[in-house]
């Protein structure tokens, strides 16, 4: 089992980004922003240079934390599949190049109301190709229990992964988004664990009805009890931190750049911890 990060959250450079990892002792790190820009929408010269530094760096890439089927893409806009396939092909030769296995995606949020079934129709179809552009390249997507119809619960991921029945789909659990989508973070763990082959770390608690991100250990996502049962059940995969205590890609929530950097390092120290005391 290894840490890693989604290293936008730690800094806009890249360079922010390596230096926090390397100060926390990690040998591997998630992108997804690099100066506000997508690793998939930068130009050829920027990924390059991007390229060097995390390899000089001696850090290797577990995951692009890419925009497909992600909570800005509604189910009824057909434009929003075209671009995910036209960004599927631009990871995919990127990934190729940084030896990276894994791309994160979704299951398309529903902006329209449509209907569930029809919801679930679309996003099975679109998937279901997007999917078999992945095999096609060799790599695996990683679909979030986040916004989209896959996401609704366990049964819904379930029932994703086993119609498009692929073996370049897989899922990666977020521990903390359970919490805000109101559902059993164990009860949903516990039912794609046999899926799972990445891991995002958030915590959150609710108070007053309100829904709130904190610092890993300090909520209610039972977040020791995952690590502790991954362990048991020999999952040698990643644990990847999305802190949201400091920045919020997706609420447009940022700080300064000595708030991101210093909130980023105290989460990851405190996942450290974590994972010591277990022995993981």
């Amino acid at each position: 089992m290894f840490i890693s990060g989604i290293a936008d959250e730690a800094g806009q450079s890249i360079q922010e980004q390596i230096n926090a990892h390397q100060e926390l002792g990690w040998r591997h790190i998630e992108i997804r922003n690099v100066e506000g820009t997508n690793l998939t929408d930068v130009s050829e010269e920027t990924f390059d240079d991007i390229f060097d530094a995390v390899t000089d760096g001696g850090l290797t890439v577990s995951c692009f934390a890419s925009r497909i089927a992600n909570w800005s893409k509604d189910i009824a806009d057909p434009e929003a599949f075209a671009s995910d396939k036209e960004e599927l092909a631009r990871a995919i030769p990127r990934m190729k190049r940084f030896g990276t296995p894994f791309i994160r995606i979704m299951s398309y949020a529903n902006k329209s109301n449509v209907p569930e079934n029809e919801w679930r129709d679309a996003a099975v179809q679109r998937i279901r190709e997007l999917s078999q552009l992945a095999e096609d390249g060799g790599i695996i997507l990683c679909h979030e229990n986040c916004d989209g119809w896959g996401g609704l619960g366990p049964k819904q991921s379930l029932e994703l992964l086993g119609a498009i029945d692929s073996p370049a789909l897989k899922a990666v659990f977020d521990t903390g988004n359970t919490i805000h989508h109101r559902q059993d973070t164990m009860d949903y763990y516990k039912q794609v664990r046999q899926h799972i082959v990445y891991v995002h770390i958030k915590d959150g608690r609710i108070e007053d009805g309100k829904a709130s991100f904190v610092y890993v250990g300090e909520g209610q996502a039972r977040v020791a009890d995952i690590i502790k049962d991954l362990k048991d059940t020999g999952y040698d995969g990643g644990l990847s931190i999305e802190p949201h205590i400091a920045a919020i890609v997706h609420e447009g929530k940022t700080s300064a750049p000595e708030e991101l950097y210093s909130s980023y390092l105290e989460y990851g120290r405190r996942l450290n911890q974590i994972v010591a005391e277990i022995g993981a």
